[in-house]
C-alpha cells in the first residue's frame, strides 16, 4: 500500500507533465502566446531541475514522506492557478510553480523504494512497477489532455485532472507511507547558501539559453550574458563551499566515481530525447499533418505505453546480468531506431507505421529510465541514495529543458515541420551517443 501511494504520486507527476503536450497548441492560440510556447515547457523543467537536487538531499537528511505530501499540495495548487491564467506569461509562471512540486515529487518518489527494499533484486521489480505507473499515466495524459480540451476547453483540463489525482495520492501517502527519518544529528543543518547557489548554477544558464537565442524582439543577448556569468560564478563559489561543509546540499563525493559521471551524461541525453518526442510530436501531428488534439494524443500513446513493457522485460532480465549497463546500450539502440522511424512520418504515412514508430521509441526508453536510477543507487553510498536518484532525475530534467528550449528556438526560425524534423535527427544522434557512452560504464556483478 505504501508503494501504491508512491505510484499514485508518480501518476500525478506524469499527468502534470504530459497533459500539456496535446493541449498546448490550442492554449497558445487561445492566449495569443505562440512566442512563449517553448517557455511553458522550459519554465516547468527549469524549476523541476532546480528542485530535484535540493529536495533529494533534504529527503536523505530529514525523510521523504512529508516532502512527498508537500509536493502533492503544490501540484494541485499550481493546476488550479493554471486554469485561471489570462495570458501566456501567467501560464508560464504557474507551470514553473508546478515544476517545483514536480521536482520535489520526483526526487523523493524514485528514492522511496530504497527506503522500503534494501535488496537490489527485489527493488528492481518495484522500480519496474513505478516506471510502469509513470509510463501508463504518461500515455493516458496526452490523450486525456486532448480529449478534455476538445470537449470542455483547456481550462477544464487543469481543473479536473491534477486536483483530483492529487487528492487520491495525498490520502494514500498520508495513510500508508511510513515517515522514516534519519537518526537525529545535532550538527545537521540545511545548507541554504549551497541551495541558493545550486539553484543559480542550474537555472541561470538555462534561462540564458532561451533569452540569448530567442528570435527577433524576444532576444536579450546582454541579459543572457549576465545570467550565464552569474551561473558560472555561482558554480565557482559552490564547489569549494560544498567541500568545506559537513552537511552540504550537494556532496561532491557523488561525482567522485567515473561511472556516476558517465551515467549522469547518459541521463542528460535521454531526457533531451524523451521530451523532444513528448512535447513536439503532437505539434508535428497537429500543425504539419492536420490531426486534431485528441487524435494526436491517441497516436503518440504507444510512445509512453511501451515504456512499462520495456521496464517489465528489463526487470526480468536485470537480476541475471553481471554487467547491467549492457541493457542501457540495448535501450539506446532501440530508441535510436524509433527516432529514425519517427523522422520519416509524413503525409500519407499509415496509422500502423506511426504507432509502431512511437512504440519502438517507448520500448527503448523502458530499458533506459529504470536502469539509470537503479544503477546510480547501486553506485551510491547508502547515505546518498536520495541524492544519487535526484542527480539522475536532475540530469534528465536539465537535458529535457535544453532540448525543448533549443528545438523551440529552431522552430521559431524555421517552419514547424522542418524544425521538428531537425530535432528528430538530433534525437537519433543523442540516442547513439547514449549507446556509446553506456559502453564506457564498467560494472561487474550485482551487490548482495
Amino acid at each position: 500500500m505504501a508503494m501504491l501511494g508512491v505510484s499514485a504520486t508518480l501518476v500525478l507527476a506524469a499527468f502534470d507533465s504530459t497533459i500539456i503536450a496535446t493541449m498546448l497548441p490550442r492554449v497558445a492560440e487561445a492566449l495569443d502566446g505562440m512566442d512563449l510556447y517553448a517557455w511553458v515547457g522550459t519554465g516547468y523543467m527549469l524549476s523541476t531541475s532546480i528542485a530535484i537536487l535540493i529536495f533529494g538531499r533534504l529527503g536523505d537528511m530529514y525523510g521523504r514522506q512529508r516532502l512527498m505530501l508537500a509536493s502533492v499540495v503544490i501540484l494541485a495548487l499550481g493546476g488550479l492557478l493554471c486554469a485561471t491564467a489570462q495570458n501566456m506569461a501567467q501560464l508560464v509562471l504557474w507551470r514553473a510553480l508546478q515544476g517545483v512540486g514536480g521536482g520535489m515529487m520526483i526526487a523523493t518518489a524514485f528514492a522511496a523504494p530504497a527506503d522500503l527494499f534494501p535488496d537490489t533484486g527485489q527493488r528492481v521489480r518495484w522500480m519496474a512497477m513505478l516506471s510502469a505507473a509513470y509510463a501508463v499515466a504518461s500515455g493516458i495524459g496526452p490523450f486525456m489532455g486532448g480529449a478534455i480540451t476538445e470537449a470542455l476547453g483547456w481550462r477544464a483540463t487543469f481543473l479536473l485532472v491534477t486536483p483530483l489525482t492529487a487528492l487520491a495520492a495525498f490520502v494514500l501517502l498520508f495513510r500508508f507511507f511510513p515517515d522514516f527519518r534519519p537518526r537525529h544529528d545535532p550538527e545537521r543543518r540545511i545548507d541554504w547558501r549551497g541551495a541558493g547557489l545550486l539553484a543559480l548554477a542550474l537555472g541561470a544558464p538555462l534561462a540564458a539559453l532561451e533569452l540569448g537565442l530567442a528570435p527577433g524582439e524576444h532576444s536579450h543577448p546582454w541579459l543572457a550574458l549576465i545570467l550565464l556569468t552569474c551561473g558560472l560564478a555561482a558554480l565557482a563559489v559552490l564547489i569549494p563551499l560544498e567541500r568545506r561543509l559537513a552537511w552540504p546540499i550537494f556532496p561532491l563525493r557523488i561525482l567522485a566515481l567515473r561511472q556516476t559521471r558517465l551515467l549522469t551524461l547518459v541521463s542528460v541525453y535521454v531526457g533531451a530525447t524523451m521530451f523532444i518526442l513528448i512535447y513536439y510530436s503532437p505539434l508535428l501531428l497537429q500543425q504539419a499533418l492536420g490531426y486534431e488534439p485528441g487524435a494526436s494524443g491517441l497516436l503518440i500513446t504507444p510512445l509512453v505505453v511501451a515504456i512499462p513493457i520495456g521496464s517489465i522485460i528489463n526487470g526480468r532480465i536485470f537480476p541475471r546480468q553481471t554487467e547491467p549497463q549492457r541493457l542501457l546500450v540495448f535501450g539506446s539502440l532501440l530508441l535510436a531506431a524509433g527516432c529514425l522511424m519517427t523522422l520519416f512520418i509524413g503525409q500519407g504515412s499509415p496509422i500502423a507505421y506511426i504507432l509502431l514508430a512511437f512504440f519502438v521509441s517507448g520500448l527503448g526508453l523502458g530499458f533506459l529510465l529504470p536502469n539509470l536510477t537503479l544503477i546510480m543507487q547501486m553506485l551510491s553510498d547508502r547515505r546518498d541514495i536520495g541524492l544519487g536518484s535526484a542527480l539522475v532525475q536532475t540530469a534528465r530534467s536539465t537535458g529535457s529543458a535544453v532540448g525543448v528550449t533549443v528545438l523551440g528556438l529552431v522552430i521559431a526560425r524555421l517552419t514547424i515541420e522542418s524544425g521538428i524534423r531537425t530535432g528528430l535527427a538530433c534525437c537519433i544522434a543523442l540516442a547513439l551517443l547514449c549507446a556509446w557512452t553506456s559502453t564506457r560504464i564498467k560494472m561487474k556483478n550485482l551487490p548482495d
